[in-house]
């Protein structure tokens, strides 16, 4: 049964995250994301483009997939697939706590995926960073707090998000590392989701070098 059970929620956790929610609330203002302000399908450009209303709507929706596809898809897939198996009712919830935590695991980096690599933009879409805040919530909460932290601070000194989301990219792993409970896979995954997302923040980094990122608060003269 794990491997089937593996597979379905991989895949559905995937197609989770990969709903654009930027793309579908631009489109239905008749504005298409791609091609404005950073060109980013996020909550970021959602903001600076379609006001703080709809950038929020955005990042409360990319953040729930994320939650949603740790702290609720494992259980109901697996719960749905066991009695087809085994024919017992075999919950989620009583399973070894490793196993519960794998199949999350597995789920949010998933999800992570589908939402910067969605299959419905030819699988280009954003960087993850309030998808990935979702899944740590169900996850690990209080390094995500930490990391919220450091997102902050970043952002009031600098007055770059960008800044704030690398920043907080890499606090989000260090506080996994250092905060109990030690979990190694999720130690390991953390680490790698953290340096996806400041792999998908080259363009940010570029601009900053440059002196041409846009400040938080501050419209953006031009696409770029």
């Amino acid at each position: 049964m794990f491997v089937p059970c593996y597979l379905i929620v991989a895949l559905s956790a995937y197609l989770l995250g990969s709903i654009p929610f930027g793309f579908l609330v631009a489109k239905a203002r008749g504005i298409d994301i791609r091609s404005v302000g950073s060109g980013n399908i996020g909550a970021t450009n959602a903001m600076r483009v379609l006001g703080k209303p709809a950038g929020i709507l955005v990042l409360l929706l990319d953040a729930f997939k994320g939650y949603a596809a740790c702290a609720l898809l494992p259980a109901l897939i697996f719960n749905w697939l066991a009695p087809h198996f085994s024919g017992l009712f075999i919950y989620f919830q009583n399973e070894p706590v490793e196993f519960q935590v794998k199949l999350k695991v597995i789920a949010g980096v998933c999800a992570v995926l589908g939402h910067n690599y969605t299959c419905w933009l030819k699988f280009k879409g954003g960087k993850g960073i309030a998808t990935t805040a979702g899944i740590y919530i169900a996850l690990a909460p209080w390094p995500l707090l930490i990391a919220l932290g450091v997102f902050i601070l970043a952002v009031v000194l600098t007055r770059y998000i960008s800044v704030g989301s690398i920043t907080a990219a890499i606090a989000l792993p260090v506080a996994v590392w250092l905060m109990p409970p030690h979990n190694l896979l999720l130690g390991l995954v953390t680490t790698a989701l953290g340096a996806l997302a400041v792999y998908k923040h080259k363009s940010n980094i570029q601009r900053l070098m440059a002196g041409t990122e846009n400040r938080f608060g501050k419209k953006p003269e031009a696409a770029k």
